[in-house]
């Protein structure tokens, strides 16, 4: 560990216990340092282990492997010195802002005036003046996240990990509680050396961070890590930011490209481990329309259109992935290119839709052609949920089965290949369209 080194991690993993007696891999192999003066991005999507990595940095949770070191010694436990701002506000609504930001301090044992001294302090810095007695219900988004804030920096300290603490908030005041930030963090301001960043949003991690760490998933790793060298205050449409966004978005749908370059069979979503996406057919539709018409005419580059729909990676890539184990589109290279059956889909009537829609999620979804089997096999035509979602379990967490047993049904009643009963949750072919 260099001098300047706050925080070092070497061969970190973390799985959890499936409740088969299997192990669910999380995280494997990540490295990281974090330098005093940095600002370190974390961004991927949902489930590549980001919001564990923190944990575990906070002494919240413990590897299987690997260490971590803060200022040269190992972490077991919270550490003193590492704070945590997290995506929810997580104020405690019976007391005010500046009860709330006392408490902090209260678990340190400081004497009663130093802990008001620091909190007022505090509160002050990250401009909440004057609502020290306001209680939570009486603020908004933004001045509640302030308060998160605030909370987080009276300990004063060392290292600073944020868990998407602008996602909650509506885009102009993300924006504004961004650039407060940013401004203290430049003029010296913040009583603290070092900030990890998780983000789902490209454009915030380049907007904010020096260096930006790319993960995967399944197990969550790192796939890149790209230095961000812009001087600030950065300007969005500068051409080495759109540059940079890019070049992530390239990082991003490299793994894409390779599954879609995949021999047929193994393409992803044709098995029953994997977990769907519950992603509506309006969705899947609206992409195809924006992509298929003018002026894109069927190719688009990916950062373009999360502009233009004001998307993130979990709204975007989740969407455009779909369409790829559909074989609708192809995504890679930073770009999403429908082929000949997608610019049919986007050309046809809601019958004709509905119909190649069919075509493609027997072919291409191994559940959906797995449940119409059963349906077609059976002498009732019909299915328990339960009769499906047991054997996933086999396969997946109950969550990830829920949500991907959601997901087939929704697909499965747009294309009219089965319907189900919510009621008795019970599958059939009832009214079934021709397939």
């Amino acid at each position: 560990m260099t001098q300047s080194s706050l925080l070092e991690i070497h061969g970190l993993r973390k799985s959890f216990a499936r409740p088969d007696g299997g192990e669910l891999l999380v995280l494997d192999g990540i490295e990281l340092s974090l330098q005093e003066g940095e600002i370190i991005g974390l961004l991927g999507r949902s489930g590549s282990g980001k919001s564990t990595l923190l944990r575990l940095i906070a002494g919240l949770s413990q590897p299987v492997a690997g260490t971590i070191s803060y200022l040269g010694q190992d972490i077991v436990g919270p550490p003193l010195g590492i704070a945590m701002v997290f995506q929810g506000f997580a104020l405690f609504p019976w007391l005010t802002v500046l009860q709330n930001v006392e408490l902090g301090l209260e678990a340190l044992g400081l004497p009663s005036a130093e802990i008001r001294k620091r909190s007022l302090e505090a509160i002050d810095l990250i401009g909440l003046d004057g609502f020290e007695s306001a209680f939570p219900r009486e603020l908004s988004g933004g001045m509640r996240q302030r308060v998160g804030f605030a909370r987080a920096l009276v300990v004063h300290p060392n290292i600073l990990l944020m868990d998407e603490p602008f996602s909650a908030l509506d885009v102009l005041t993300a924006e504004t509680l961004r650039s407060d930030l940013l401004d203290l963090w430049a003029n010296g301001q913040l009583p603290i050396k070092g900030i990890i960043l998780v983000s789902h949003n490209i454009e915030e991690a380049v907007l904010m961070c020096d260096r930006i760490l790319v993960f995967g998933s399944d197990p969550g790793r790192i796939l890149d890590e790209i230095k961000v060298t812009l001087p600030r205050p950065r300007d969005r449409l500068d051409p080495g930011f759109r540059d940079l966004v890019e070049n992530i978005y390239l990082v991003m749908t490299a793994r894409l490209a390779t599954d879609q370059e995949a021999p047929r069979h193994e393409h992803v979503g044709a098995g029953l481990d994997t977990v769907l996406p519950h992603i509506s057919s309006n969705l899947l539709a609206g992409l195809v329309e924006t992509v298929g018409g003018a002026p894109y005419n069927g190719q688009a580059d990916l950062p373009v259109i999360a502009a233009l729909l004001h998307m993130e990676i979990d709204d975007l890539f989740p969407i455009a992935e779909t369409l790829q184990m559909l074989r609708f589109a192809d995504v890679g290279g930073g770009d999403i290119k429908l082929n000949s059956d997608g610019m049919r889909f986007m050309q046809a009537n809601t019958d004709e839709r509905k119909h190649l829609f069919a075509q493609h999620l027997m072919a291409y979804v191994g559940l959906a052609g797995h449940v119409r089997h059963v349906l077609d096999e059976r002498p009732s035509h019909t299915a328990s949920w339960s009769r499906f979602s047991d054997e996933l379990e086999d396969h997946m967490a109950p969550a990830a089965a829920r949500q991907t047993m959601r997901a087939i049904i929704s697909w499965g009643r747009y294309a009219e290949i089965f319907a189900y009963d919510d009621h008795t949750h019970m599958f059939s072919l009832e009214n079934p369209g021709a397939v």
